[in-house]
């Protein structure tokens, strides 16, 4: 079938993107879903740093791309293998498939699926296909999903459904700002009570973050960013202290666990820094491959702290997606507030420059 999407040509165009046009608007031919896979008419898709991570260059990827990892949509068609219940059901797209089988899945949500992160770098479906073309030329698929499109065929291991009472906007968010930021708080950091949490960088995850911190109500949640605005969304959120870098740095601020969604080795090492004795750090951001940092092997020892990093929020989309739903209908998570705008398709380079600058959480492109 015929479908329009959003097609990344070129890696590491200059910004701004709005004039540069790494991306264009293309019509593209799109497979029936093959064994095992679902057509998804998408509903609603966010914009990502994990997207902008590749337009810039940061996370090398193979091009043509059709971009877009965080969606929801309607099943409109199923491949062989696939449960007729499927059909006309909302899902939520998620950008590490499980295939359920390998060490990886094994160790629930601590590390990530072997053949999955495989196929996300190859750019292809979690069985090695690539269901998109251009101009008889095939175009690969981002992280499993390319949501940025009218249509996406993906493997039914990359979804997960929801009930129609959860708006396709908000169904988006669960997929990967939810899943990456809570689950570095809930599945790899664990708090229990009393603990005090700190968020290093306030974009879409780490605003998730803070979101599910205060909804556990465990103890202070405190916000860390340099841009004004940020600080005061966050302060909207609940978090009971916000601070610039430079003014957590100048008062010693310290957390008993601390999560870096910043994706910058500067971040993580102040981060780190900030992790009271005893505490945990929980880094989330994808700095670009080149970047270092340097800790303190000593400090490590002598306070006790541990460092861990988290994928996907060391999620296991099944168990997590439906908990925050449940959570969002119950009022105490109220995901909309992760929203900053909304776009059309035609918008994505100017997105991304909106996401190079600092001044978005999410931006969602609504499709009719």
């Amino acid at each position: 079938m015929k479908i329009r999407g959003a097609v990344l040509n070129e890696i590491g165009k200059q910004s701004p993107f709005a004039e540069s046009t790494p991306i264009s608007i293309s019509e593209l031919e799109l497979d029936a879903p093959g064994p095992g896979e679902l057509l998804v008419r998408i509903e609603a898709a966010g914009l990502c740093h994990s997207d902008l991570s590749v337009v810039d260059g940061n996370r090398v990827r193979p091009v043509p791309m059709l971009l877009g990892h965080e969606a929801c949509g309607r099943v409109e068609g199923i491949g062989a293998g696939v449960a007729d219940e499927l059909l006309g059901q909302r899902v939520v797209m998620t950008f590490l498939p499980r295939c359920g089988d390998c060490a990886g899945c094994a160790t629930d949500g601590r590390r990530p699926c072997v053949p999955g992160s495989s196929a996300n770098n190859a750019g292809t479906l979690l069985g090695g296909e690539r269901r998109l073309h251009r101009d008889g030329v095939d175009v690969h698929h981002h992280l499993g999903v390319s949501a940025f499109a009218t249509h996406a065929v993906v493997d039914q291991r990359s979804v997960v459904a929801v009930d129609d009472d959860i708006p396709p906007e908000i169904a988006a968010v669960l997929g990967c700002a939810v899943l990456t930021g809570g689950g570095a708080i809930i599945n790899a950091g664990k708090p229990v009570a009393g603990d005090s949490i700190m968020v290093v960088g306030l974009g879409g995850v780490g605003m998730a973050a803070v979101l599910t911190a205060v909804s556990l109500g465990l103890g202070d949640v405190i916000g860390v960013d340099g841009v004004p605005e940020k600080l005061a969304a966050a302060t909207e959120l609940g978090a009971t202290q916000v601070y610039t870098p430079a003014e957590a740095a100048e008062q010693g601020i310290r957390a008993d666990l601390v999560i870096e969604a910043a994706g910058n080795a500067r971040a993580f090492e102040a981060a780190v820094r900030a992790t009271a004795p005893g505490g945990t750090t929980v880094t989330v951001g994808l700095p670009a491959p080149e970047a270092r940092s340097e800790i303190s092997p000593l400090l490590l020892v002598a306070e006790a702290r541990t460092i861990i990093g988290s994928y996907l929020g060391s999620a296991v989309p099944a168990r997590d997606i439906p908990m925050y739903a449940q959570m969002w209908r119950e009022g105490r998570f109220p995901v909309e507030k992760l929203i900053s705008s909304h776009i059309t398709l035609d918008q994505v380079n100017q997105g991304m420059d909106e996401l190079a600058a600092g001044h978005a959480i999410r931006q969602v492109i609504v499709f009719d």
